[in-house]
């Protein structure tokens, strides 16, 4: 649990704010269901919830919110592309088969999947 999140047993207290939008956008992380209300992000899970405060709406800036909030996303998704777009470059003009387009897809998710766990561990050991 990042430290800027709050615990709010539901046995203390259930709560939901009446103008909260349930939503997908957001990591769930195991989370039944999660709100937003501005830049509040609330998870619900069985027994709690997790609130935290965003930087950035994503619904009003999605590019904003993934610069600033959730940068192991961005980075992920850029470490795949070029990864892709750079193998199936090389591939293709070497007249490949359907062998190589599928190293070239996989090279792409695991260089994405590596990109999104470094950014995200120095994301939380810089909080």
């Amino acid at each position: 649990m990042p430290r800027d999140e709050i615990e709010v047993p539901k046995e203390l207290r259930e709560f939901m704010l009446e103008a909260a939008e349930e939503t997908t956008l957001g990591q769930k992380n195991g989370a039944k269901r999660q709100f937003r209300y501005g830049n509040l992000h609330i998870r619900e899970y069985d027994d709690k919830f997790l609130v935290h405060i965003d930087r950035i709406d994503p619904r009003k800036d999605p590019l904003g919110h993934l610069v600033c909030d959730a940068p192991e996303i961005l980075v992920g998704l850029t470490c795949s592309i070029l990864t892709g777009s750079k193998i199936a470059k090389k591939f293709l003009n070497n007249k490949s088969s359907k062998s190589t387009a599928t190293t070239a897809i996989l090279s792409s998710i695991i260089a994405g999947y590596v990109g999104y766990v470094v950014t995200k561990k120095i994301k939380n050991y810089l909080e």
